[in-house]
């Protein structure tokens, strides 16, 4: 599982014109399932993110968490961030979980997400035509994968 990871001022997202996910300051998470992950990956990356120290302190320091801030959090499903572009120009998508697996995990990761914030996850709509809209504060934009834990 991959996730790219931006703090934001504010983020929304718009299916045909209607915003159905928007928050203030906090971290907007995309969130790409490949078809080898498990429920593992998702706790692994849950508490990754929510922990992840990009906020920053009294000193200018990036030393607090979304958690700690009070962040919000909006995620996004994107399996494109599961491209292979190893061959050609056109990326393979061979790699990107289908709606079976990948929507139970990206919820499961919004759920978990729920859980270590105790607030509210905002998201997105699995696999429709979203129109993502954000300030990148900083900008700060990390990349996660799973299958680097090590």
């Amino acid at each position: 599982m991959k996730l790219v990871i931006q703090r934001v001022s504010h983020a929304s997202v718009s299916i045909d014109g209607r915003v159905v996910g928007r928050i203030d300051a906090g971290l907007l998470v995309l969130v790409g399932v490949a078809t080898d992950d498990t429920e593992q990956d998702v706790q692994w990356l849950a508490q990754k993110t929510a922990n992840m120290r990009i906020f920053d302190d009294d000193n200018g320091v990036m030393n607090l968490s979304v958690s700690d801030v009070g962040g919000q959090v909006l995620a996004v499903s994107q399996f494109t961030l599961q491209a292979s572009t190893r061959k050609g120009n056109r990326p393979s998508y061979i790699h990107a979980a289908g709606h079976q697996l990948a929507v139970p995990l990206y919820e499961l990761f919004c759920s978990e997400m729920e859980r270590l914030l105790t607030r509210p996850v905002e998201r997105g709509v699995f696999g429709a035509n979203m129109q993502v809209e954000l300030v990148n504060d900083g900008p700060v934009t990390i990349v996660v994968d799973s299958k680097n834990k090590c």
